[in-house]
């Protein structure tokens, strides 16, 4: 398992989010590359070890092991050629999807914050 993670290690350049840019195409007279914002990770590990409600082990052999991996894909906007030249387009709908739950994590903080402030000793 150790020299399969360190494989994928090296094999992989860099990790995390990056942009990516699509084919140059033509719709509609106009040229345009579609932008996206691009994710991905792998993961893997391995043990011994009990489950806790029962005292017995994962397996049969007391040793588990696993990996995986997923990524993901967001449209962010296109380059789009015409006669003011090269503009970028944002796609407001995915990037309106995108922002909904960092909106509804901002909002959540706040109101820990603002009922944590109500609840103070200085009340």
């Amino acid at each position: 398992m150790g020299k399969l993670i360190e494989n994928l290690a090296e094999s992989v350049p860099s990790w995390g989010a990056k942009v990516a840019y699509g084919e140059k195409t033509t719709v509609d007279g106009k040229e345009l590359v579609p932008v996206a914002l691009v994710g991905f990770a792998f993961g893997g590990g391995e043990g011994a070890g009990e489950m806790p409600d029962t005292g017995k082990a994962v397996t049969g052999t007391g040793e588990g092991s696993g990996g995986g991996g997923g990524g993901y894909s967001v449209p962010i906007g296109a380059y789009i050629g015409g006669p003011d030249g090269l503009r970028f387009r944002p796609n407001t709908i995915a990037l309106a999807v995108v922002a909904v739950p960092l909106v509804a994590a901002l909002g959540t903080g706040l109101a820990m914050i603002i009922g944590a402030s109500r609840i103070g000793p200085w009340r």
